[in-house]
């Protein structure tokens, strides 16, 4: 079994991976105890596919029974440039690193596949792959497949590409020897909980969802609470601060893959432009891209943020514009943006004589 998992392990390096480890399959009680204080504390907001079934989701043999072995791969999408540059820029969209380019599911997936083939082909046996696709904890199976460990911002760090890789698991009905487990390289450090803009974590490795900008801007379906407008900036899809300020990071390196290199026009798109985008529009720009899955409305609520948070008096028509837009949602933050940069100009619109075309929820919202 050695000699495959070395044939293995360069099977996964000539299809891309760059970091690969194998864990037995099997119950993780430590897992499944953290998954469920999370969420009886309600951090996981609007995410209640999180609450179905928590022990599957620390158990890889409830999610497949015949699984013997999990193999877990990384490929790094480390930026080649600092992924907080475009904060500076309150005129500019700063997009997640992760989401500039390509959606690394279908790439990852891809390559899976083809590894489960060989592997298939070479020792026998049925297996499965996955990203993002299963109830799995791919953090938790990565720390103990050798690749880093859960840092305090409960994301993944790994000693040789810091905080920046994409994780996919082929679970195999083989037993493989396991790789040893990566221990806690955190020390002393909270640099990732200190630059957090919204307070997202209580303690150390707790995580509360609701606060985080990434869930807001992504996953939350609804207005965003309006305690964190002002300091989403000008992020309007994700948040990469904890990820980027991770001292490991010096020994990360720029990827080499191509579908993950940014593409000029989402490295710092103008948020004025973006706040142009009607449905095909939204379609057309993002097409191929993971932001393409939040829709177009959810898109604009987050661009109109941005530009409320501008101080750019000269967005003002734009964002008047999109008080009449088709989605509630996107007249609801229409509202908060202009009441940010022109008071008098919204004061002049007078809500109330809007009330047929604003839904009341969107009008409570106003002036507070």
């Amino acid at each position: 079994m050695t000699t495959l998992t070395a044939a293995l392990k360069a099977e996964a390096r000539a299809l891309g991976f760059d970091a690969f480890g194998i864990v037995r399959a099997g119950p993780d009680r430590e897992a499944f105890e953290r998954l469920t204080a999370f969420l009886d504390k309600g951090f996981a907001g609007d995410m209640a596919w999180l609450a179905r079934d928590p022990a599957r989701r620390t158990d890889p043999q409830l999610v497949w029974p015949a699984v013997q072995s999990a193999i877990v791969l990384g490929a790094n999408y480390g930026p080649g440039v600092d992924p907080l540059k475009s904060l500076e820029d309150p005129g500019a969209a700063t997009v997640s690193v992760y989401a500039r380019n390509a959606d690394y599911h279908d790439i990852l997936i891809r390559n899976l596949k083809k590894l489960a083939a060989w592997l298939q082909h070479e020792a026998g046996g049925e297996a499965r792959v996955f990203v993002d696709t299963a109830a799995i904890m791919e953090k938790r199976l990565a720390m103990a497949a050798g690749l880093g460990w859960q840092g305090k911002h409960t994301n993944l760090v790994s000693r040789e590409f810091g905080s920046w890789l994409f994780l996919g698991i082929l679970f195999t009905s083989l037993t493989l020897p396991p790789s040893e487990p990566e221990r806690d390289h955190c020390g002393s450090c909270r640099r990732c909980l200190d630059v957090c803009p919204t307070a997202a974590f209580p303690v150390p490795y707790q995580l509360d969802a609701r606060r985080c900008i990434s869930y807001l801007t992504i996953e939350h379906k609804g207005p965003i609470p309006l305690e964190f407008r002002a300091a989403m900036g000008n992020r309007i899809y994700g948040c990469d601060d904890c990820l980027a300020v991770c001292p490991w990071n010096k020994y990360a390196r720029a990827t080499e893959e191509l579908a993950f290199m940014p593409r000029a026009e989402l490295t710092a798109p103008r948020l004025l432009e973006l706040a142009g985008l009607d449905d095909a529009g939204f379609r057309a720009l993002f097409k191929g891209s993971p932001i393409k899955r939040i829709g177009r409305d959810r898109f604009i609520r987050n661009v109109l943020i941005a530009l409320g948070n501008s101080g750019d008096e000269t967005v003002v028509p734009r964002v008047e514009a999109l008080i009449r837009d088709s989605s509630p949602l996107v007249r609801g933050a229409a509202a908060w943006a202009l009441s940010r940069l022109s008071p008098d100009r919204f004061a002049a619109l007078q809500p109330e004589a809007l009330a047929g075309e604003i839904e009341p929820t969107v009008l409570a919202e106003w002036g507070r």
